[in-house]
């Protein structure tokens, strides 16, 4: 699926984050930035140690990544050019400041993408998977949140880059209806 915000696409498609060739590809970090599971393992694994190389750079800079935070690396041997490391949030019922913390994720990734002028972004589902945020609660949080900031911001490219068939499901049901609500 692929709509218009302003002067940039907004996709949505199944794939793996690894593969893709934007500017920058977001990476659901540990707060360790030391490589973990999920899509933080594949894309230490894809990208090899120079991620890991830098990413324990910037530990010893600031100590650990707090949740909600980003950090940018280059990609390593990956197709983009950075990865930008942000820490989800666990799920703890929702009472916990879960939703402020999965928005400031994708703000702070796309505050380091505005910086550095880059043109394109493939972000993942953040802390849907081993972090257990409810996806059609997180995938709203995350669509809002992009849209308001393409909206102000000039980007050519923002993919969400889903797992599986029922998540890209979940992610066009919910832009189909921010989409109607904006119109």
């Amino acid at each position: 699926m692929q709509a218009k915000i302003g002067k940039a696409k907004l996709i949505l498609l199944q794939g793996d984050i690894t593969e893709e060739n934007t500017d920058a590809i977001v990476n659901a970090a540990n707060s360790s930035l030391l490589g973990g599971g999920g899509v933080d393992g594949a894309i230490h694994r894809a990208g090899g140690p120079k991620i890991l190389e830098e990413c324990k750079e910037i530990r010893k800079k600031q100590g650990i990544c707090p949740t909600g935070e980003a950090v940018i690396t280059t990609g390593g041997n990956l197709k983009t050019k950075y990865v930008i490391h942000t820490v989800g949030t666990i799920w703890r019922g929702g009472n916990q400041n879960e939703d402020n913390l999965l928005k400031n994720c994708y703000l702070n990734s796309l505050k380091l993408v505005k910086e550095r002028r880059i043109k394109s972004i493939s972000f993942p589902s953040i802390s849907t998977g081993a972090y257990r945020f409810p996806i059609e609660r997180a995938s709203r949080i995350a669509l809002k949140t992009v849209i308001d900031f393409l909206q102000n911001n000039g980007f050519e490219e923002v993919r969400f880059v889903l797992f599986s068939k029922k998540d890209l499901e979940i992610y066009c049901k919910n832009l189909k209806e921010i989409l109607d609500f904006l119109k």
